[in-house]
């Protein structure tokens, strides 16, 4: 077997200053992590506040990105219509709209005065924005076009051959879904729901904007962590450490799935 053509001597030196400019900020945040009283930080009230509602917010999030998200997966990876672009533009738009302009866009049309929670407030009595709910529509708002994106991803690799032999037995559009394709995707279907749950669990700038900063009901970790910068240095330090292991852990655990997307 003939051996690899090397790469250009320059391309090594290149891409060590690319990692370099990546690696240095966490190696500045772990080198004046607080080790000595770690524990302590995240053990008080205000973190274990902020941990539960993450958890319960970025899993609500995640389950409302797999209900909502499937449908439109499969729509864009096995259906041609017009307007398909626009469609498949607008699914992947949260994930390179600025979260500011995100929570922004949901508090004018889900706020009290919006477009549509004016209305639920006047005929329902609810309100999302500045609640654990609304906090919950801003996580599924930028963490629901990974969940697509990988589904479609692989929607489209694996190809429609074994569902078009399971149509010629007989089988109907909605068995052969949920006993042909789903069961082929149930990789795909887990590395979304992840990259979504942690997409979730650190959004700060929809969340912020949207459901504000309120203790024990909106105050996420990402939140929490930007409070404490200004009051408490080596709790955010404490807090940034948690949420980076968490991301990291899900980066790595998915390393072989990203790899072949």
């Amino acid at each position: 077997m003939k051996p690899p053509t090397p790469p250009p001597r320059w391309l090594p030196v290149t891409a060590t200053i690319g990692l370099v400019a990546l690696a240095l900020p966490l190696v500045g945040l772990l080198q004046r992590m607080p080790w000595s009283n770690l524990i302590e930080l995240l053990g008080t009230a205000t973190v274990r506040d902020a941990l539960r509602v993450s958890l319960t917010v970025s899993m609500a999030a995640t389950v409302a990105s797999v209900v909502l998200g499937l449908p439109i997966a499969i729509l864009l990876a096995r259906h041609e219509f017009r307007g398909i672009r626009f469609v498949r533009t607008l699914v992947l738009l949260p994930m390179v709209l600025p979260p500011v302009v995100g929570g922004t866009a949901l508090l004018f049309a889900l706020g009290r005065r919006g477009l549509v929670g004016g209305w639920l407030d006047r005929w329902f009595g609810v309100q999302l924005a500045f609640s654990t709910v609304g906090a919950v529509v801003a996580a599924t708002f930028v963490a629901m076009p990974f969940f697509v994106l990988s589904v479609e991803t692989a929607l489209r690799q694996a190809g429609t051959d074994v569902e078009e032999v399971a149509a010629t037995l007989g089988a109907g559009p909605t068995t052969t879904l949920w006993r042909v394709t789903l069961p082929r995707l149930r990789g795909a279907l887990a590395a979304g729901a992840a990259l979504s749950w942690a997409r979730a669990l650190g959004e700060f700038g929809a969340t912020i904007t949207f459901a504000g900063n309120l203790p024990g009901r909106t105050q996420t970790l990402p939140v929490a962590t930007f409070v404490a910068l200004e009051s408490d240095p080596e709790a955010a330090l404490a807090l940034s450490l948690l949420l980076l292991v968490v991301a990291f852990g899900v980066l790595f655990a998915m390393r072989g799935r990203l790899g072949t997307r």
